[in-house]
């Protein structure tokens, strides 16, 4: 006997509640779901998953078998945003760091609504041309504000010297560089003091 609504109800007494045929329907809603849809279908997502944990062992195992093996003390360093890692992790980073950040999410987000804009905006062209509604051009005035904003705050950005890494940079890595000297000749003034 096949597995119907009618079928399995007949057997629920009447003094259930309604809720119980609630979840009898919904299990054969599902059921009937299922059965129009067969794991061949997700074949193609399985194969991906496959391509790309492949390629990522395979680059891992590449670079283990060809690459040079040379250790020194720099190589063996924790590589830190750009930043030798020297000092007290309390230590203060400049705020360029965080907003050169925040300006790439902002530009990454762009990228994001533009995508799905580009892949619309010829069925918007083809529903004004038929419907006679100006989506279209609507669509395309509201990009460009968009961009032009965005174009404002790069400028606002680069006119703040957001991107002038050069002279702060130098200025940094001058004092450090000094510091670090300093604590070196600390270092080789403690044993000789110990020692006399």
């Amino acid at each position: 006997m096949p597995f119907t609504y009618d079928c399995v109800c007949s057997e629920i007494p009447s003094s259930r509640p309604a809720d119980l045929r609630v979840f009898v329907w919904a299990g054969l809603i599902c059921e009937v779901l299922m059965a129009e849809h067969s794991l061949m279908e997700y074949a193609p997502i399985g194969i991906m998953f496959l391509v790309a944990i492949g390629f990522a062992v395979s680059q891992l195992l590449v670079t283990q078998l060809i690459g040079p093996r040379k250790r020194t003390a720099t190589k063996l360093m924790p590589y830190e945003c750009g930043k030798d890692p020297i000092g007290s992790a309390r230590d203060r980073y400049s705020i360029k760091f965080y907003t050169v950040a925040v300006i790439f999410l902002l530009f990454d987000i762009e990228v994001l609504f533009m995508i799905p804009f580009a892949v619309a905006f010829k069925s918007l062209m083809q529903a004004e041309i038929s419907s006679g509604v100006a989506y279209g051009t609507i669509a395309f005035v509201e990009i460009l504000v968009f961009v032009a904003t965005l174009v404002v705050g790069y400028i606002y950005v680069w006119r703040k010297g957001t991107f002038d890494w050069g002279l702060q940079a130098r200025a940094e890595a001058r004092e450090e560089a000094k510091l670090m000297a300093k604590r070196r000749r600390e270092q080789q003034l403690q044993p000789a003091k110990a020692a006399a």
